[in-house]
Parts: C-alpha cells; sequence; structure tokens
C-alpha cells in the first residue's frame, strides 16, 4: 500500500490539474450500462490503473476495469489495435501522433486526456543548466516521440536552437545552434536512471524517473511545465481507430472522479 501511495502521490504532486486537448461534449446513455474494459498500461500508469480498477468510482458507473501491463509501448499499442487490449494508458498525443505516421495499417483513435508526466533534465555532475560546460555529453532517447520532446526541452533550458519547422519526428539533425558543443548519445529511454553518472546529464521522462526512484520537481535541474508549448506532451488514452466513439470507453474520459483520480486520492 506505502509503494502504491509513492507512486500516486508522485504523479499527483506533479501535475495539479488534470487538462485535455479537446473536449467530449456528449456520450450515449448506453455509458450507465455494465461494462468490462481491458486498459493496458505500463510503469506508474500501470499503478494508478490498478488503484482505479478498484474504486468505488468504477463502480457506480457500472465498469469492470482489467489492467494489463505491457512494458514495450509499441507492442501496447498494436495489441490495442488487435483488439487485445480495449484502451491504453502510457502516452503522451507527440508519441501517439509518431505511431500513428509509422503504423498506418494499425491506426488508434484519441478518446481524452489525462494528465501532463513532466520530462525532466537530470544531471548528478551539476546542479544547473547554467553548470553544464563546453562539449557535455547529454543522453537522448533513441525513439522519436522522445528524442523530439527531449530537444524541445533542451530548447527551453536555452541550451540549444531548433529549426522553425521542427516537429514529432525532429532528430538532432534539427539544431540549428549548439553554442556549447554539446554531444547527444541515444539511450533505450528506460535506462535514463541507470546511466545518469555516466554522461554530463540525461533526458528522462517521468514514468521512467519514478521506476528510478527520481522525482522531477526535486532532483531534475529543469523540467517541462504546463503551457501550450507542451501540450503535445500530455498523457492521453487510445483506443483502435474503430472503437472511437464506444461510449462505454468514453465515460474513462468523460467522469471527472475517474479521470482525475491520483489528483482527488493525494488532496
Amino acid at each position: 500500500m506505502k509503494r502504491l501511495a509513492w507512486w500516486l502521490i508522485g504523479i499527483a504532486a506533479i501535475v495539479g490539474i488534470c487538462v485535455g486537448l479537446h473536449e467530449i461534449t456528449s456520450y450515449s446513455a448506453r455509458a450507465q450500462q455494465s461494462a468490462t474494459i481491458t486498459v493496458g498500461s505500463m510503469g506508474s500508469d500501470y499503478e494508478v490503473w490498478k488503484h482505479i480498477a478498484k474504486s468505488q468510482d468504477a463502480k457506480k458507473m457500472g465498469l469492470t476495469i482489467k489492467v494489463k501491463q505491457i512494458t514495450d509501448g509499441v507492442q501496447l499499442n498494436k495489441a490495442t489495435a488487435d483488439g487485445n487490449v480495449d484502451v491504453n494508458a502510457f502516452q503522451s498525443w507527440s508519441y501517439y501522433q509518431t505511431y500513428n505516421q509509422q503504423n498506418p495499417k494499425a491506426k488508434l483513435a484519441a478518446l481524452g486526456t489525462t494528465y501532463l508526466e513532466p520530462m525532466g533534465i537530470y544531471s548528478k555532475k551539476y546542479q544547473s543548466v547554467d553548470e553544464i560546460p563546453d562539449g557535455a555529453t547529454i543522453a537522448i532517447a533513441d525513439n522519436p516521440s522522445q528524442a523530439s520532446r527531449g530537444l524541445l526541452l533542451l530548447q527551453k533550458a536555452g541550451l540549444i536552437k531548433l529549426a522553425a519547422n521542427f516537429g514529432v519526428l525532429g532528430s538532432v539533425k534539427d539544431i540549428t545552434s549548439n553554442p556549447r558543443h554539446l554531444k547527444f548519445k541515444q539511450i533505450d529511454d528506460t535506462t535514463g536512471p541507470r546511466i545518469i553518472k555516466s554522461v554530463d546529464a540525461v533526458l528522462i521522462s517521468n514514468t521512467v524517473a519514478l521506476e528510478g526512484h527520481l522525482h522531477v520537481l526535486r532532483d531534475s535541474i529543469f523540467h517541462e511545465s504546463l503551457n501550450k508549448s507542451t501540450r503535445d506532451n500530455v498523457n492521453i488514452l487510445a483506443t483502435a481507430a474503430k472503437n472511437e466513439h464506444r461510449a462505454s470507453y468514453l465515460i474513462l474520459t468523460i467522469n471527472k472522479h475517474i479521470g482525475c483520480w491520483m489528483i482527488i486520492d493525494k488532496l
């Protein structure tokens, strides 16, 4: 129970509010009927959804939520597209967009948004981004969506500048100014906490940071904030394209008690 509370409080302290990229304005009365939904997730999101599955709010809505853990994002998305998972909860809007671009025959649909899990710049050698020296090595994710997100964060921190048309598939090739001559090392983004001592700084998503017992507000030297520039990083609930309008799935995003459970639990 203490471990579960740690996950929930860790996320709740970060988000503060629930945010959305778009508003769902109505849903069918069929959502009030009993339904069984398999939610696929991973990391800290998996812990949150196990808690939601047991909540009184889910029971009041007539929902039986089964939570399945799949630790690879692409495989989880494909399992959702194939119908082995009804809804998944782990990815950001930009990750979802990248997946759909790269998998046109197994596209997903976004049901709604949940919360922002800020990416942070972490270092065991320096206390602020101003201390990062000329020629420093920065570890960055080897998957496109996380890499582009990390580069945008480095730009926000004032370390680099990116091309004006930089997008969700942007890479280090789109860096237009690198005054500190930073070097970039691609890594499996799930290994960030383990390799932090071997580089000058590393970009780590919040889910991975929590798994490595790092707290973005306490341990990062710079992190994302919630504003228009980071809206692509808000986490979403996704389903197979054919299920986009299924009422029982939409209720997961419409019901404020389910959608903001981790915040309510913290309060």
